[in-house]
């Protein structure tokens, strides 16, 4: 008894020590804040501050919003995630949004923080230097002609994607530009053109009478405005003796491992005096590779005009290999040549017995007006710390989602389900009330078949740019029927809340994270994956 006596008393006598020395500004650890730096190293940001000589952990925040004041908590609204470490330096994944402000504070037994938050520093400046420079992102050619390998009068130009931008500006010049990456054109163009809503561009260069020019190229927002300067001015050498490539280039940006979406969407680069193409799905490799015939093993096929993606109509659940490819129609209806090399993907639905992600084209992916979730960068899973299959549709209402949630959603078994839907039922001028109801009948399916269900809240919208990109009005009252909608997630037992983080002043969705109002990008995509990541593990306890 007496030793115990003795042990609670030393532990007391510490504590006390610990208390008086936190709380005593003569010590100084009340006035403690912490100089952050962070340095981009090899696809990581890397976070150091000094250490603290003093017992202390260190808790490292990622903000939505830049705080205060240094000696102000984050709100669950402001807060993204946190990270505790006892060491002086963090790493972390650069799949977080460049508009994130971190900041890190000492922590102890008595004070949370100690002293003072260090002054926050947001990613944007880190990785670039200033927002400024940021904006002077330009792309890089991937196709060259040189002069031992020249290209036809017809050269399929390729170059690397900048992410956000709508449209690009191709310029063609029969010599170096005398302002090499600049955001004007050049006064001694030859062409200009501004008809290239992807990576690529199969150009007709048969005006040209020369055997060499140079061509560079720029990325534009929807308004036209540059969001970068053009590219470095690459050399084309020509050879008129031969023949033009006549099939479209598969434009496949899938990561490795990761499974299609349940509605897959393709997507390429137009060949030339192609207006319409034609995707053909196919459930074996085709037997006629390069021909202009349909395949014998065809399951499935879709023609769209004026368009470098299609999205299929059909959930494609029945396990096993596809193959999709395309090729160009010519306005008499003619094919333009043959098709495109055939890609596969693999329907293999034991991927998604863990995660599965349910909802509208919010869910399915893609965004900046020119993206669809076939580049996968604009599909808020890219950014999850866990597997899961994209069961997203885009164009769903709620009652859609409903009517397609048994022979969709059940037969992979998903553990949990993430859901986000309402949006395009409530800018249609359907009633929270409906809305409600059907993501209840949602919950209760997945309750009855072992599924946990995770709903999302509701993100904003942003109507002034719905209009502005779609030319559709917003119900008036969106803002109301929203909040009631979230109101109702908030109250389910396992929810996560993006809409706080996704706000702007007016409670509007902000421009810089989706061009057109509704489909959050890459950004905003970003952002949502690390929300649900920081959340994950609370609920699925």
């Amino acid at each position: 008894m007496y030793t115990v006596k003795r042990i609670l008393i030393i532990a007391l006598l510490t504590f006390s020590m610990f208390y008086v020395l936190e709380v005593s500004e003569a010590v100084g650890l009340t006035n403690f804040k912490p100089q952050l730096e962070i340095n981009h190293i090899s696809n990581e940001y890397v976070l150091k501050w000094q250490r603290l000589p003093y017992f202390a952990y260190y808790e490292v925040e990622a903000l939505s919003l830049p705080p205060d004041a240094d000696n102000k908590k984050a709100t669950a609204a402001e807060r993204i995630v946190s990270y505790r470490t006892w060491k002086n330096e963090l790493s972390i994944g650069e799949n977080f949004p460049f508009r994130t402000y971190w900041r890190v504070s000492a922590q102890t037994l008595f004070h949370q923080p100690l002293g003072k938050y260090s002054d926050h520093i947001k990613v944007t400046d880190t990785l670039i230097g200033t927002d400024a420079a940021f904006e002077k992102v330009k792309p890089e050619p991937t196709s060259f002609y040189p002069a031992t390998a020249p290209s036809s009068i017809r050269p399929m130009l390729t170059w690397t994607l900048v992410p956000g931008a709508v449209y690009y500006e191709l310029e063609f010049l029969a010599e170096q530009p005398e302002n090499p990456n600049d955001i004007y054109a050049s006064e001694k163009h030859l062409l200009l053109t501004r008809d290239v809503f992807t990576n690529g561009y199969n150009a007709d260069l048969s005006w040209f009478k020369g055997d060499n020019l140079f061509w560079r190229v720029r990325a534009l927002n929807n308004h036209g405005t540059p969001l970068g300067v053009f590219s470095d001015a690459t050399e084309i050498w020509l050879n008129r003796d031969i023949i033009p490539i006549t099939k479209p280039v598969i434009n496949n940006h899938q990561p490795e491992n990761s499974p299609p979406p349940l509605y897959p969407a393709y997507a390429w680069i137009p060949v030339f005096g192609a207006p319409t193409h034609e995707v053909e799905l196919t459930s074996q490799p085709p037997e006629n590779p390069g021909g202009i015939e349909p395949s014998v093993y065809r399951i499935w096929n879709k023609t769209v005009t004026g368009l470098s993606d299609c999205y299929d109509d059909e959930p494609r659940i029945t396990p096993g290999k596809y193959y999709w490819r395309v090729r160009g129609i010519d306005a008499a209806g003619n094919p333009v040549g043959g098709y495109s090399e055939a890609t596969e993907f693999t329907v293999d639905l034991s991927r998604g017995h863990y995660v599965a992600t349910f909802g509208d084209s919010i869910t399915h992916g893609g965004g900046a007006i020119s993206y669809s979730p076939a580049d996968f960068d604009y599909s808020y899973q890219t950014y999850l710390k866990f597997p899961a299959v994209n069961l997203g549709k885009s164009g769903d209402t709620t009652a859609a989602m409903l009517a397609r949630f048994d022979h969709d959603v059940l037969p992979f078994k998903p553990k949990y389900l993430i859901i986000l839907g309402g949006t395009n039922s409530l800018r249609g001028g359907v009633p929270a009330d409906q809305v409600i109801s059907e993501l209840a009948d949602i919950r209760d399916k997945c309750l009855t078949n072992g599924i946990r269900p995770i709903f999302l809240t509701l993100p904003p919208i942003n109507p002034d740019a719905i209009n502005d990109v779609f030319h559709e009005e917003t119900v008036t009252n969106w803002r109301n029927e929203f909040d009631t909608v979230n109101h109702f997630i908030r109250q389910q037992r396992y929810f996560i809340d993006l809409e706080p983080h996704l706000l702007d002043s007016s409670r509007e969705l902000p421009d810089y994270l989706a061009t057109d109002g509704l489909h959050p990008d890459i950004e905003g995509k970003k952002l949502i994956g690390q929300i649900i990541n920081a959340n994950w593990a609370r609920v699925i306890r």
